[in-house]
């Protein structure tokens, strides 16, 4: 049984507006950008995804991975807490929990990479 389904791919980024653009062109769709760091891309296809401003962005060396984080997945969930429980116990990691009235929270999957829970 699925603990969650996939919300939407979030990448980090210095400029989101100009890489949900770019993104738009090669995929297709429309951008809306919610003016505060954060755009969202609608493929004609039903494909989505999001553009995250992150001050002090590093590109990637390929096939280096020294750079911080470049993406995380937002996993949208009906019951926060019944998928944290379920999240910790198959290894994933609590990073941040935020404001007790916030809908989501960060976690680390056992490799390290970073994943949000969303009951929104």
């Amino acid at each position: 049984m699925a603990v969650a389904k996939l919300g939407t791919v979030v990448l980090d980024c210095p400029d989101p507006v100009a890489l949900a653009g770019f993104y738009a062109q090669v995929l297709g769709g429309k951008t809306e950008d919610d003016g505060e760091g954060w755009v969202d891309l609608k493929t004609d296809d039903g494909t989505a995804l999001a553009f995250q401003s992150a001050p002090g962005h590093v590109p990637p060396q390929w096939p280096r991975a020294e750079a911080p984080q470049q993406f995380h997945l937002d996993l949208t969930v009906e019951d926060l807490e019944a998928a944290e429980r379920e999240v910790l116990s198959l290894g994933a990691t609590l990073l941040e929990a935020g404001d007790p009235s916030r809908t989501w929270r960060v976690y680390a999957d056992p490799a390290g990479h970073p994943f949000c829970l969303c009951a929104c």
